[in-house]
């Protein structure tokens, strides 16, 4: 299922506890339609030490900080609007790119670029 964002976007929490919140997506799951955004959503894992691995190595457990996903609806994307950062929503434009064949011959295909609404930019 496509989403409005994607992996490295910037973006602001818009719903939850971190309201408010910026920060980049690190992982995105297009399937259970969340992300995974720096910062945003830090859970603690008690972890105990285990031996793991092929050869046996120990790993250290102790009390570990990851970020947790939250639904892709409580997140907005963020552009540059002069000096300040506003939230948008996205919006696709169509263009025409020309391409080449293995055989030099040209032909032309529909893309989308994604834009954002407030500005009309391309993001």
């Amino acid at each position: 299922m496509a989403m409005h964002v994607k992996k490295g976007d910037h973006v602001r929490v818009i719903a939850g506890k971190d309201r408010g919140v910026t920060g980049d997506i690190i992982a995105v799951n297009p399937e259970k339609q969340t992300v995974t955004v720096a910062g945003v959503n830090v859970v603690k894992r008690h972890r105990k030490d285990s031996q793991g691995g092929t050869n046996r190595q120990v790993i250290k457990g102790g009390i570990l900080s990851s970020e947790a996903p939250i639904h892709v609806s409580n997140v907005a994307l963020v552009v540059r609007q002069g000096t300040k950062e506003v939230t948008t929503r996205v919006g696709y434009e169509p263009h025409e790119e020309t391409r080449k064949r293995s055989d030099g011959s040209t032909y032309s295909v529909i893309r989308h670029k994604r834009i954002s609404r407030k500005t009309g930019k391309e993001i």
